[in-house]
């Protein structure tokens, strides 16, 4: 069969592995085909706790072992070396490294077209440093992975989708780095990207930095010395692009239906109105990699893990879209 997702578990003592089982037993993903990459022990513990639906564990060495009926997840096994030792809500190094272990393998798998996109469970960041994995998410480790240098992540719900011109740097570094090659690179990225979702002809907006859009050079000038250039620039390649636009209202104009795509300038920019209009079914994309790359769109949300109440719509959300544009 061709189209097979790839499921990393992201951090075992999150809610990755509840909101899994939950993605892929309920509702219309049951028999879907995926596999999962992460430790089947925690899985088994998880469903001994009784807190998820029930689920068949088929764990399976390749891709190609794999069985897909209703109530079966098939998992390609990454072990904890402490299954025991694990504590939910807790950040430990060994869950830190077997993230890192179920995105490089899942990687793998992508490259070599054993899968046609990954679906990542979320991680939490200093886990993965107290193992030794010094990456700032899973936007970064993926491009160092496949050798990216072109890429940038996506919030992508049905109304509003937004791309980053930088993520995970400090405000003030943004700003003495922000060029205009960045905002011309990412505006490419949004292009290309779109119209591999299915939009003929996308409308794009670009963020401004300051407020007001710097307000003809009052409240900045970035807006006149590199956005307004980069975007006169792309209009000239002919990308439908706007900008730069008043960050105050651009991201509710998309979602009202007049741009199909914000560019952000920078990681809170564009995090805040998506997850304020699309907390529960947002997905984070990471767009620029050899393959497709989803994710639910939120963190490991340590303080309610193993509990049986965390919302699955996300993770759901994140594989459906990824089987989705691969089948396009």
């Amino acid at each position: 069969m061709t189209n097979i997702i790839a499921v990393t578990m992201g951090d075992p003592a999150g809610i990755g592995p509840e909101i899994i089982i939950k993605s892929l037993v309920e509702g219309e993903l049951t028999g879907s085909p995926v596999v999962v990459v992460g430790c089947a022990r925690t899985f088994q513990r998880i469903l001994g706790l009784n807190i998820t639906p029930r689920a068949e564990l088929r764990i399976i060495e390749r891709v190609a072992d794999a069985r897909f009926a209703p109530g079966v997840i098939n998992v390609i096994d990454e072990p904890l070396a402490d299954v025991e030792a694990l504590q939910p809500g807790v950040v430990q190094a060994q869950a830190g490294d077997l993230a890192y272990r179920c995105i490089k393998r899942a990687t793998e798998l992508a490259m070599s077209g054993d899968v046609k996109a990954i679906a990542t469970a979320p991680l939490n960041k200093e886990a993965l440093y107290l193992a030794g994995h010094h990456y700032p998410g899973h936007t970064e480790l993926l491009a160092q992975l496949t050798g990216s240098k072109d890429y940038a992540m996506v919030l992508y719900t049905d109304k509003l989708k937004v791309i980053h011109i930088t993520t995970h740097i400090a405000l003030r570094k943004f700003l003495d780095t922000l060029n205009q090659d960045r905002v011309k690179t990412v505006v490419r990225i949004a292009d290309t990207f779109l119209k591999r979702v299915g939009y003929d002809n996308p409308r794009i907006a670009v963020a401004g930095v300051n407020p007001h859009a710097g307000e003809n050079g009052l409240f900045g000038d970035e807006e006149i010395t590199i956005v307004g250039p980069a975007v006169e620039a792309m209009k000239a390649e002919g990308v439908n692009v706007t900008g730069p636009c008043p960050p105050d209202t651009v991201f509710m104009q998309c979602h009202e239906g007049m741009y199909d795509m914000v560019v952000a300038m920078y990681h809170d920019q564009g995090h805040i109105p998506l997850k304020l209009l699309g907390f529960y079914d947002g997905v984070n994309i990471t767009a620029g990699l050899p393959f497709i790359r989803t994710s639910a769109d939120h963190g490991t949300a340590f303080d309610i893990a193993w509990r049986g109440i965390a919302k699955a719509e996300s993770m759901a959300v994140s594989i459906q879209l990824a089987m989705q544009i691969t089948r396009e």
